[in-house]
């Protein structure tokens, strides 16, 4: 910083903090208590660390719901129609869905903080 400058707009001073968290920790999801709990800890201290000292950080949490992954190609097709019947698109993400949830937090959107954005075809919204 130069003598003299804003300590507040420093660019070593700004950035922006984008966590992954997960549908289950507003919903929660049976038998996944610890899951479905740090998952929500992770939405809501978000809450907690725009502004302060470094007002030109920003940070959001961006919560999945159900992705096309290894993890769920594995399960069984009837556990997969039941979870499609609760989602009004009536299909599971795609892991690029979830890229551009963090990569618009990153570059794109700079005047957005402390917010969740639900990547989940709209099963919660």
């Amino acid at each position: 910083m130069q003598p003299g400058g804003d300590p507040f707009h420093d660019q070593r001073r700004s950035g922006r903090i984008v966590n992954i968290s997960s549908v289950v920790g507003q919903i929660g999801n049976m038998g996944q208590t610890n899951y479905a709990a740090s998952k929500a800890a992770i939405m809501d201290s978000r809450k907690a660390w725009p502004g302060g000292r470094f007002k030109s950080i920003t940070v959001n949490a961006v919560a999945p719901g159900f992705i096309n992954t290894g993890m769920t190609a594995i399960l069984p097709d009837k556990v997969k129609e039941l979870f499609l019947q609760q989602i009004p698109l009536g299909k599971m993400g795609d892991r690029e869905d979830v890229a551009e949830a963090f990569t618009g937090s990153v570059r794109g959107i700079q005047y957005v903080t402390g917010q969740v954005i639900h990547v989940n075809g709209g099963l919660y919204m």
